[in-house]
């Protein structure tokens, strides 16, 4: 083999090389650079996770703030009713402490795996579970991972596992429960609306039946009788009209009226009717 033949072998080989090499060189760009995508989306996703957590607490009439802890005994007093005011209160409480857990665990995987120095992103929530106001925790922990006071994986998630410890031992959720749920199961009464008294029937008025009145235009019975005009004496309007009879003293008005007897009612007198004066005759 000649020396120019053995140079060229040599120029593809190193151009198989380069070509290899190059590849793999952009093979591992793509692939660190999609690992850092990855890492940046899940760094992205764990702390819009923290802030929507971070919302619910400071939502208006949220009680979830009292999960913190650290405001001082009178306000951590009235904090408890607000927690356990009701069973959703309650429940809303657990799944809220439940969510704080899961997030946890996932940003201290996150940080062993990528940076350590992520964890420190949590370091408020996880002071928050360590307290374990009102044993939330621990009643998660229980039910949900099995944990006891022996063995318990979420207890490396945490720097001061002391107040979770007596929760765990002393079942301190349950305790609240049993305080406030005879609350829960009352129903406040029904309020009686009385009943107004129906009015009384008021009678019908009774229709006074009349007699029809005759027609204009028509003779009238002969059933009636007139006197006839001639019947009647004239009556001089120059005559002076004839005194009236004295009145009789009224019996009732002068008896006397004994003490607690109501005097007695006046009977109404019958009208007075003037005598007829003979008709002065007339001239002739």
């Amino acid at each position: 083999m000649s020396i120019e033949g053995a140079l060229n072998g040599l120029l593809r080989l190193a151009i198989a090389a380069a070509v290899i090499g190059a590849g793999a060189f952009a093979v591992t760009t793509v692939l660190d650079r999609l690992a850092l995508d990855s890492q940046a989306a899940e760094r992205r996703a764990l702390l819009q996770r923290n802030a929507e957590l971070n919302v619910s607490v400071l939502a208006p009439g949220s009680a979830l703030a009292c999960l913190d802890g650290g405001a001082g005994e009178a306000i951590e007093s009235a904090c408890e009713k607000a927690v356990f005011a009701s069973a959703q209160s309650a429940a809303a409480a657990v799944a809220y402490v439940g969510a704080r857990l899961a997030l946890l665990k996932d940003a201290s995987d996150f940080a062993k795996r990528n940076e350590p120095a992520f964890i420190e992103a949590f370091a408020g929530a996880r002071r928050a579970l360590e307290l374990d106001r009102y044993g939330i925790v621990a009643h998660v922990l229980t039910e949900r991972d099995g944990c006891t006071l022996e063995r318990c994986a979420a207890f490396a998630l945490l720097r001061d596992t002391a107040a979770l410890t007596a929760n765990l031992r002393g079942a301190a959720f349950d305790s609240y429960v049993a305080r406030y749920a005879d609350a829960w199961n009352k129903t406040e009464p029904e309020k009686q609306i009385p009943v107004a008294a129906a009015p009384a029937a008021t009678p019908a008025p009774v229709a006074s039946v009349a007699a029809p009145a005759e027609p204009a235009g028509r003779p009238l019975s002969s059933k009636y009788d007139f006197p006839s005009a001639a019947s009647i004496p004239p009556v001089s309007i120059m005559n002076a009209e004839p005194p009236l009879p004295k009145e009789q003293p009224d019996r009732a008005a002068a008896a006397p009226v004994t003490d607690g007897a109501a005097p007695a009612a006046k009977p109404p007198l019958p009208p007075k009717r003037p005598q007829a004066q003979a008709a002065t005759p007339p001239a002739r």
